[in-house]
């Protein structure tokens, strides 16, 4: 698509990318990098200050102050906890026997781990991980389904693996399918992600993958991060749960992607 004809949503999408990868925008060159006036550029960085996606200053923009924090794995694993499992389930029924999937670090991607182990029609499945405890809640299922953990360095609050050795295994793949977690999707925004070394290793299961699926619980939703993981276009399916803002879900959804609500998962039986 040629730059004087992107939709604004577009332009102001990709405004936000370039600020994160460079802490501040100038208006003269985004003017020029998007063929549009000095004036549009001015709007549109006013339209993403109003919803705090960034913040103005003289002659651009740099980013907003405030982000959500990091909780610690235990910690988030029990908020929100029957949206997940819903999620989990949800995103276990897309996968099929021979399917090569990636998944993602995080509490929600944990639960399709337990969902995915729980099904004992699957055969012949492959994991590639950089989530610790996503290799053990599927380490049950084996043979049926094989991890193979990317390695790297261990970030001790999300167990999670990252540079230097992640990268490695993901630039060497094409999977099929990769199942992401996130801190925050929004229409401008994209999807985003608290903290930057998981990111980096977020943004190349992207690459890695021929589909992509979010799993996020509705808190997620009309949140903004730190750091820019792709945008919604980069995305095929997001999978939350029905307590989501009906109008973050409708904004979400004329963008062209498919969002699916899910019920609350009950807890397991003990």
């Amino acid at each position: 698509m040629d730059p004087e004809v992107l939709p604004a949503r577009v332009r102001r999408e990709r405004m936000l990318a370039l600020l994160h990868d460079r802490d501040f925008v100038r208006v003269g060159d985004l003017a020029d990098r998007f063929d549009v006036s000095e004036v549009t550029v001015r709007s549109d960085l006013d339209a993403l200050a109003s919803r705090g996606l960034l913040r103005r200053v003289r002659g651009g923009a740099v980013p907003r102050a405030a982000s959500p924090i990091e909780r610690p794995f235990e910690e988030a694993e029990v908020a929100f906890a029957p949206q997940k499992r819903a999620i989990g389930q949800e995103a276990a029924a897309m996968v099929a026997s021979n399917d090569t999937i990636v998944l993602d670090v995080g509490t929600t991607t944990t639960a399709v781990a337990h969902a995915l182990a729980a099904r004992e029609d699957l055969a012949e499945v492959t994991v590639f991980t950089s989530s610790l405890t996503i290799a053990i809640a599927l380490e049950r299922a084996h043979p049926r389904i094989a991890v193979v953990v990317t390695g790297g360095t261990v970030r001790p609050k999300q167990h999670s693996l990252v540079e230097p050795l992640a990268g490695f295994v993901l630039r060497s793949i094409h999977a099929g399918t990769a199942f992401l977690g996130c801190n925050g999707v929004e229409v401008a925004a994209g999807i985003t992600n608290v903290n930057l070394p998981e990111t980096e290793i977020k943004r190349l299961m992207v690459a890695a993958t021929a589909r992509r699926v979010v799993c996020a619980d509705s808190s997620k939703l009309g949140q903004v991060a730190l750091a820019h993981v792709c945008s919604l276009e980069e995305i095929d399916v997001l999978l939350t749960d029905r307590d989501a803002d009906p109008q973050v879900v409708a904004e979400l959804r004329e963008t062209g992607l498919d969002v699916r609500l899910l019920p609350a998962e009950p807890a397991p039986a003990r």
